[in-house]
């Protein structure tokens, strides 16, 4: 594992790299994350470095045999299993000056390391990040991926949607210069989630650029279920009233666009018992879940153009919900 940059042919330093994973139940998925990362062709030195949390499965075993396989990858616990936790011990235990963000339920493309080193150079930029290339297997979860990389789904930004590359608020996952995450302390642990587009406020604040290109691309695989989507989408509504709590200054309208859509679905099928006319609150919504659904998957199998109501409508409600709920934390 070498220590010292290696030079191309055409003269491109290739420092070496850390990738650090916090994982959490994920053996079904984490040799794929560890392989694809593994299978780099980085000129440089690569470290992998997996903290792992309490797991209900054989995620540890699973990440103990690929250390055993491979001396670059290194497991640390995460007792507590939280993510900021996690990914601040694996910075911790790293050693290399550009750190790599990774999780265990994606995969990098091809070249991905090599390209975002590029751009790092190329730009200045403090962090670099690609497109969050969503891709199912079964037809639900085909149609959570089409929602997620759909403007009705989740919003427009650049990192689901794709787009030209420059400066944006925050990328999905990430390659940073190691200096930009000491000088902005790294991941705050008072977000459970939403601690990306967190940490990348900060280093905005403190001057450094966020960097978007869409020649990078990490495939994730969705949650496979209704249940678990929207037990996704809850917190994460919940954790972004938080980051509006801590930064009031990142409130837009695309963030009051679900609470918004959920308030009204509500106080639609509630009222709509006192007073019918209300009921177009609810049934309008459907009609566009339903619409957009079959747009936005206007090239996908019948069967997932059948489910994309469901999921567009637990990604949107739950979110909101989570939203007008938030989190009992306080930063």
């Amino acid at each position: 594992m070498s220590s010292s940059p290696q030079t191309s042919a055409a003269g491109t330093a290739y420092p070496p790299v850390s990738v650090i994973m916090p994982i959490l139940n994920e053996e079904h998925h984490l040799r794929e994350a560890v392989g694809s990362v593994l299978a780099q062709d980085y000129p440089g030195g690569l470290e992998v470095v997996v903290a792992v949390g309490p797991c209900r499965d054989r995620t540890h075993e699973v990440a103990d045999a690929l250390a055993a396989e491979d001396p670059r990858v290194v497991v640390v616990d995460n007792p507590g299993g939280r993510t900021p936790d996690g990914l601040n011990a694996a910075i911790a235990a790293s050693t290399h000056q550009v750190v790599v963000r990774m999780d265990g339920h994606g995969a990098l493309s091809e070249g991905y390391i090599r390209r975002a080193v590029e751009v790092l150079e190329e730009t200045g930029a403090a962090n670099v990040g690609g497109v969050m290339l969503a891709e199912g297997t079964g037809y639900l979860q085909q149609a959570v991926a089409v929602a997620m990389r759909s403007p009705l789904g989740i919003g427009a930004a650049r990192f689901h949607v794709g787009g030209d590359a420059g400066p944006v608020d925050t990328v999905y996952l990430g390659v940073f210069r190691r200096e930009w995450l000491e000088r902005v302390g790294g991941y705050d642990p008072a977000f459970a989630r939403a601690q990306d587009w967190e940490l990348n406020h900060r280093i905005r604040e403190a001057g450094g650029t966020v960097w978007f290109t869409p020649e990078l691309t990490v495939t994730y695989r969705p949650r496979a279920s209704l249940r678990d989507l929207a037990r996704q989408f809850y917190t994460t509504g919940q954790w972004r009233r938080q980051v509006v709590r801590a930064h009031p200054g990142t409130l837009n309208l695309r963030y009051l666009a679900p609470p918004v859509a959920t308030a009204a679905v509500a106080a639609g099928a509630v009222g709509g018992l006192v007073w019918r006319p209300l009921w177009a609150l609810p049934l309008g919504y459907a009609a566009a879940v339903t619409a957009g659904g079959a747009w936005a998957a206007r090239a996908e199998r019948p069967a997932v153009v059948a489910r994309m109501p469901a999921v567009l409508a637990v990604m949107h409600l739950t979110w909101g919900a989570g939203f007008l709920r938030g989190t009992r934390a306080r930063s």
